[in-house]
């Protein structure tokens, strides 16, 4: 009974840490190039090719062994540091979002005129 409870416990910890992997790719994914340049960090397809191979390796292997654990890390690098610096450096999220008043015209605020 307690070795099942574990191993539903294993099962739900694999399942975040592949959420965590997955998101991390999603979001480089939606990144502009220029902006790892720019916040002197890997490039884009580096971080692209990382996160891809996290998530594989957390699907494929145990928990328990060095390479899940492994991209763990690196996903917890690419959110915890080179997210922050991208939003940074870009301003924005980078989903194609834009911030701002729905009045806002492309130099600036609108004001009526006034």
């Amino acid at each position: 009974m307690l070795m099942l409870g574990f191993a539903g416990f294993l099962g739900i910890l694999k399942i975040i840490l592949m959420a965590l992997a997955a998101f991390g790719l999603f979001d480089a994914a939606f990144r502009r190039e220029d902006a790892f340049r720019a916040a002197d960090k890997q490039n884009k397809v580096f971080w692209l090719i990382i996160l891809a191979i996290a998530l594989v390796v957390s699907y494929l292997f145990s928990i328990l062994s060095i390479l899940p654990i492994a991209g763990v890390v690196a996903s917890i690098v690419y959110i915890v540091d080179v997210r922050p610096a991208l939003r940074q450096v870009s301003g924005g999220n980078g989903w194609g979002r834009r911030r701002g008043s729905s009045s806002d015209g492309p130099y600036g605020p609108w004001n009526g005129g006034r």
